[in-house]
């Protein structure tokens, strides 16, 4: 368990140093640039870099909970959150413009279906009273909410209403989902290192003590002709 956890710990953290470069360095707006549109950019590498580290990081994380035995629906769950990064990494989404072929079709559903589980899976954990059930709580809603402002534009533009990007801050709510969601799964390792099995906690085992059976008593006339 140790060890899945390191990875899991190793692999989050060097994927979020990725984004967060990749945010840093490529200088564009955050309020209204999709981060799938970094892509796009000449340092835009970094992007399939952290999506795949990010899911290394789940695949470790759900390999915890499922040994636990304390989150196995949640550990099914990362694990969809985790084939869902490594596809908005294989499958770039359409540039700006372009109407939308295969590659940004699945890079759409997959981000969609991975912004919509991850919530679920901290949901189901604090259900079942694990550590950290406040912190997890709060962000699968701040999760949930981000998604509804992602998803709300789409639906509104598919019944004929007239929506310009200028007036959607699309990129900061897809970030609050990115957010919440990595930190969810950063919460979910740490509940796995509260776990006994994950502290290396050893349940004492029963020693067994044999004593030695008495002596037993010496006649007292063997005593007196041993002396003789």
């Amino acid at each position: 368990m140790k060890g899945l956890l390191i990875g899991g710990f190793t692999t989050l953290g060097t994927g979020t140093g990725a984004m967060l470069t990749l945010q840093t360095q490529a200088g564009l707006d955050p309020l209204h640039t999709l981060i799938s549109e970094y892509a796009f950019h000449p340092i835009g590498w970094l992007l399939p870099a952290s999506l795949t580290l990010f899911a290394v990081g789940a695949a470790f994380i759900a390999e915890g909970l499922r040994r636990s035995g304390a989150g196995r629906g949640a550990a099914s769950l990362v694990v969809v959150w985790g084939v869902c990064m490594l596809l908005l990494g294989l499958f770039p989404t359409d540039p700006p413009g372009f109407e939308l072929s295969m590659s940004g079709a699945i890079h759409r559903y997959a981000g969609f279906v991975a912004f919509l589980v991850m919530p679920v899976a901290g949901l189901l954990l604090v259900r079942a009273k694990a550590h950290y059930a406040r912190a997890m709580k709060a962000l699968s809603g701040v999760a949930i909410a981000a998604l509804v402002l992602v998803v709300l534009p789409y639906l509104v533009r598919m019944a004929g209403i007239p929506v310009d990007n200028a007036d959607i801050p699309a990129g900061l709510t897809q970030r609050l989902v990115v957010l919440s969601e990595v930190g969810l799964l950063l919460l979910l390792g740490l509940h796995l290192v509260r776990l006994p099995q994950a502290s290396g906690h050893r349940t004492p085992r029963l020693v067994t003590v044999q004593h030695a059976a008495p002596a037993a008593p010496v006649a007292a006339g063997t005593s007196r002709s041993l002396a003789a």
